[in-house]
């Protein structure tokens, strides 16, 4: 695993990014067990955006593919137990794509796990055609996620997905 990067307050998005994308692949490169990369990616992303997300986690789709199930996260304790269609984490899963949310108070049936949640952004995992899950992170800061997360976050997912074999 490489050295932790200095995070200064003068630190750009794109620099944490780049550092996170880094610690990211040195971590999952050479291990296939997907709990333990996505346990690893929650902690690396808290890390580097501490300041931005107050909640950073995978919602793993259960096997008839009707519910979402809390995995790995860093932050508050989360819903267990997610609707697919339900709430952004569901109607990720649903619509097949990243949705950022700037207010969450705006998205209709908006699922309040962490009252002070204020913005979202959820990037749907989809390994071989398949949804298996979601990357969801939450920040108690309106408009907080734009084209720049998406970008780096749909990338980290990429990479967490091509490690697994199955």
């Amino acid at each position: 695993m490489e050295a932790f990067f200095k995070i200064s307050p003068k630190t750009s998005k794109i620099e944490k990014y780049k550092e996170a994308f880094k610690q990211v692949k040195s971590l999952v490169e050479n291990e296939k067990n997907l709990l333990s990369n996505l346990a690893n990616t929650c902690s690396i992303l808290k890390i580097y955006f501490n300041n931005e997300f107050s909640w950073v986690g995978f919602y793993l789709l259960s096997p008839n593919k009707k519910q979402l199930t809390l995995g790995p996260f860093q932050g508050k304790p989360a819903c267990t137990r997610i609707k697919v269609g339900k709430g952004v984490c569901g109607q990720a899963v649903k619509l097949r794509k990243t949705l950022v949310v700037p207010d969450v108070s705006k998205f209709p049936g908006h699922i309040y796990c962490d009252p002070d949640s204020k913005s979202e952004i959820v990037i749907p995992m989809i390994k071989r055609g398949s949804v298996i899950g979601v990357l969801d992170i939450d920040s108690h800061k309106y408009e907080t996620f734009d084209e720049i997360d998406r970008f780096y976050l749909e990338k980290i997912v990429e990479m967490i997905l091509y490690q697994i074999k199955n």
